[in-house]
């Protein structure tokens, strides 16, 4: 795999975080979460395939022991506020003179720097910030967040894992580490590029939801269907929406292509009268971009995804695939918080009356249904 033998600390957080450990673990990194005693393992969905290390960070003996495996690490990613890892004597300062090596990934909502960059957020107000969500939704109401995804996966978790592999790059020729400063109010600004350089093309001008792909145009929307289920059409360009209009048993003297009022309100008649898969087989061999919208049970089942082997058990393996060293996502069950404590804190050279120590002192803690010889 790619990133065989990386090796990855990441700092227990939640989302995207965790997705960028997902990411660089999928591609074959080593990671070793940090967690905090009293965290619900749960609520990090994307611990496959990692280790838990569970430290009390307040503890000096604790920061030892980060150091300690910092001298032996690749990466390091930290998901919080400003200030934070420095008062913990932690910061990228301190662990890059422990090792000159070390990629530091700060991992926040409005980053390092700035009136913001104290307070507390969520992707929603990252994605407000900008300038992002004021695009979003349909015509006449208020803006519409698509769940956390934009900020908190596009523009935190993966923006951050390339400038990590970007950095891991650039130490092939400099031998040095550096400091990677993702934050989701830039990163989700820059994935939104197109949208800020492309304002003075066609595709813009009206109010949010009155353009051609923010729900504005007929044929790029939409649709319910007979069974309460959904269909997406795409259909932009003009030999495409001559196809959409055969396949709905309409001529373009009968719904002209820019007569949005009233081709809205026919399609969706159209779209009405029979079921989703019933459309689906329809437009089967019509090219006219036309796609069911499918629930996350059935995505999984369905005949493209299937040939292209995007799912295993149900959830979505990694992206992109790699011909000579592909990902391989990992099925392990998550690690129970502490579950890995012992053996790792053995790899830095601690023994086993140590650990004992560490953890009767409130250290570290293990999970003590994993049987061990201590």
């Amino acid at each position: 795999m790619a990133l065989k033998g990386i090796r990855v600390v990441e700092f227990a957080g939640l989302a995207p975080g965790p997705f960028c450990g997902k990411v660089l673990s999928d591609f074959g990194a080593s990671v070793i979460r940090i967690d905090k005693k009293l965290s619900d393992p749960d609520l990090d969905c994307l611990g496959n395939g990692k280790k838990s290390l569970c430290l009390n960070l307040k503890s000096p003996q604790a920061r030892e022991i980060v150091q300690k495996l910092i001298k032996t690490s690749d990466v390091s990613i930290e998901p919080y506020r400003a200030g934070v890892m420095e008062k913990l004597g932690l910061g990228p300062e301190v662990l890059l003179k422990v090792n000159p090596r070390l990629i530091y990934a700060r991992l926040s909502g409005y980053g390092h720097s700035g009136p913001y960059c104290h307070k507390a957020g969520h992707d929603i107000n990252y994605l407000a910030l900008s300038g992002l969500l004021s695009l979003l939704g349909r015509k006449g109401e208020k803006p519409m967040f698509p769940v956390n995804l934009l900020a908190d996966f596009g523009g935190g978790g993966l923006m951050c894992a390339l400038g990590i592999v970007l950095a891991l790059l650039e130490r092939e020729k400099s031998g040095k580490g550096q400091v990677v400063e993702a934050n989701m109010v830039q990163g989700t600004a820059y994935l939104g590029s197109f949208l800020y350089k492309s304002q003075n093309l066609p595709l813009w001008g009206n109010p949010r939801g009155a353009n051609l792909l923010d729900s504005g145009a007929p044929f790029y929307e939409v649709y319910e269907t007979k069974d309460h289920k959904y269909i997406a059409v795409g259909a932009l360009e003009s030999n495409f929406y001559l196809n959409l209009l055969k396949g709905l048993g309409l001529t373009k003297e009968e719904a002209p292509q820019y007569d949005f009022e009233n081709n809205k309100i026919k399609f969706e008649r159209k779209f009405l009268e029979k079921t989703r898969d019933e459309w689906c087989e329809i437009f089967e061999n019509l090219d006219a971009c036309i796609a069911p919208v499918l629930e996350l049970e059935e995505a999984p089942l369905h005949p493209h995804n299937k040939v292209q082997g995007m799912f295993k058990e149900g959830a979505p393996k990694a992206a992109p695939n790699l011909s000579r060293t592909p990902a391989e996502s990992t099925s392990n069950s998550r690690p129970r918080i502490g579950e890995n404590t012992i053996e790792i804190l053995e790899t830095v050279g601690y023994s086993g009356s140590d650990i004992v120590r560490l953890k009767d002192e409130g250290v570290v803690y293990y999970d003590t249904a994993k049987k061990s010889k201590l």
